[in-house]
């Protein structure tokens, strides 16, 4: 057994006595020798030897009585005001650093029944951050105080919480509730999305720091948002509101009011004063979607709250606070705007400390059955259940999962679609002519989103200088990718009549140099899904 190092305060009231009642009284530090089966072989005693140097001189001779192999170390320490902070985690963390720690061949405690409670914090603190390589030591003194009392009860602290199976246990079923609670009570399959879930799980409790949530619309970036601000909230990381707002509604004059406020008269029609969205997020959650559509004033008036927590309302002199944790979503390549000069680098690069791609329904096509089941039970909640028939059911999942399911919409057309279903089916049973006429309706609307423009997305203005030919062969490829899983199934796809033909058959190199002549990349052709609302059709 390693020799055992006891570092710890002197009592200045508890420790204290003089003459033979002296030992009549529980006295913590001279307590430490007292425990036959608990032997220190050095104590490390900090004191203020100018004010307390003879109760430490009496605490080392009564303690060379009951422990003679007890070796005590006086260690001088002054501290002006001993319920101060700032000073006592300085002199403790100076002591640490100073200290040569022998932990091969030296066990070491930090006893806290001694000293302020603001040493014991800050004795607790050192100990957990390793600074002291120790566990803590904790006395308790004896039920019966007499003559002759023993050293009262003692215990051993070890704060690696490895080593504690049942804590363990515990934390972990925590924190697989709250990656639950993100994923909206969905066991999701998708490896990807499932490791994704845990980083953003671990980031939100440590830090609070911007996140930018990046994907299709659709694919759940809102309500992702949400959940984090509903888990932070049960913590009590955040006691404000939780505040969305679509930056695509924010057009002209009213922007700037909209997020930042503005002062009674500050324009014509402003009667009062607008706290503003950011104000209202204040001590909260503010949820900023499609960012990337916000103006550059607004971008650098964004920029200066994130990083000094003020800013100016419209039409004000004065500057007001508002300390709020950012989420950012877009569907847009955020990256490419500002190398376009439409979005400020130096915000982009504020967001970009946490960045996490929320993949569309498509690249998930595992997660599609679950997420039925979510429905299901989603409509069972508002009191109508549904179910499907056998047949149904597998007719609807064959098609949701092929690629001739599109999900333009993402998670947005699959609750629509079950919700469509839910309402039309028999007597809450939704069978094969359900399933029929709803995959029917739609392979309809997902044709009328075939006409919207996704090259006009993806290239802007650099479209007018293709020629029509180069548009609809590019324009065909692009809608293709968008169903694919990966780079190389579509290149399958795309090469497949001609890779009998060919010596080299690395269809996907091949795709990458097509787009790549028209500044395209794969990860930009397949991350931008054409946004799809929810809609009903009769």
């Amino acid at each position: 057994m390693k020799p055992q190092v006891v570092i710890g305060f002197l009592g200045t009231q508890l420790d204290a006595g003089q003459g033979a009642g002296r030992w009549e009284k529980w006295r913590p530090t001279v307590a430490l020798g007292m425990h036959e089966d608990f032997l220190v072989h050095r104590l490390e005693l900090l004191v203020d030897l100018r004010r307390h140097g003879d109760v430490a001189r009496q605490v080392q001779q009564d303690l060379a009585q009951v422990s003679p192999e007890t070796e005590v170390r006086l260690h001088d320490t002054y501290l002006a005001d001993p319920w101060d902070f700032e000073s006592m985690y300085g002199v403790l963390h100076d002591f640490a650093r100073r200290y040569t720690f022998d932990t091969e061949h030296e066990d070491y405690l930090v006893h806290i029944t001694t000293g302020t409670h603001v040493a014991q914090i800050c004795l607790f603190l050192l100990t957990e951050s390793r600074r002291l390589p120790a566990r803590l030591l904790q006395l308790s003194p004896p039920r019966k105080q007499q003559v002759g009392a023993n050293g009262g009860s003692l215990s051993v602290i070890d704060l690696d919480l490895s080593r504690y199976d049942h804590l363990a246990q515990r934390f972990e079923r925590e924190q697989e509730d709250d990656r639950t609670h993100l994923k909206s009570g969905i066991a999701t399959r998708n490896a990807a999305f499932n490791r994704m879930i845990e980083q953003i799980e671990i980031v939100g409790s440590r830090s609070v720091a911007p996140i930018l949530l990046m994907g299709p619309t659709g694919a759940g970036k809102s309500q992702l948002a949400r959940r984090l601000f509903e888990l932070k909230k049960a913590r009590h990381e955040l006691s404000g509101r939780f505040v969305e707002v679509n930056c695509a509604t924010l057009r002209g004059d009213g922007a700037m009011s909209a997020l930042f406020g503005h002062v009674k008269g500050a324009y014509t029609g402003a009667v009062g004063e607008r706290a503003g969205l950011l104000r209202s997020a204040h001590q909260g959650l503010l949820f900023l979607d499609e960012i990337g559509e916000l103006g550059p004033d607004e971008q650098a008036m964004l920029l200066r709250a994130l990083e000094d927590r003020r800013f100016l309302p419209v039409g004000g002199d004065k500057e007001v606070e508002s300390d709020f944790q950012l989420i950012a979503g877009t569907n847009r390549d955020l990256g490419r705007r500002v190398a376009e000069g439409r979005f400020r680098d130096d915000l982009y690069a504020r967001l970009n400390i946490w960045s996490f791609h929320l993949p569309g329904l498509a690249e998930r096509l595992e997660d599609i059955e679950p997420n039925i089941e979510y429905e299901l039970d989603r409509h069972a909640q508002l009191g109508h259940r549904v179910t499907f028939n056998r047949e149904a059911r597998e007719r609807y999942l064959r098609f949701a999962t092929s690629s001739d399911a599109t999900w333009y919409g993402n998670f947005r057309d699959l609750g629509a679609s079950l919700t469509r279903m839910a309402t039309l089916a028999p007597a809450g049973r939704i069978t094969v002519d359900v399933v029929d006429e709803e995959l029917h309706r739609l392979r309809r609307l997902w044709r009328r989103d075939e006409g919207i423009d996704v090259l006009r997305e993806l290239l802007g203005d650099e479209l007018d200088a293709l020629d029509l030919f180069d548009q609809l062969q590019l324009r065909e490829v692009v809608r293709l990718c968008r169903r694919c899983r990966s780079l190389s199934d579509a290149g399958r796809q795309l090469f497949a009549a001609s890779r009998s033909k060919r010596t080299s058959t690395n269809d996907a190199d091949r795709l990458r140099k097509y787009l790549a002549r028209f500044g395209l990349s794969w990860e930009t052709v397949s991350g931008l899904r054409t946004p799809s609302p929810i809609r009903g059709e009769g």
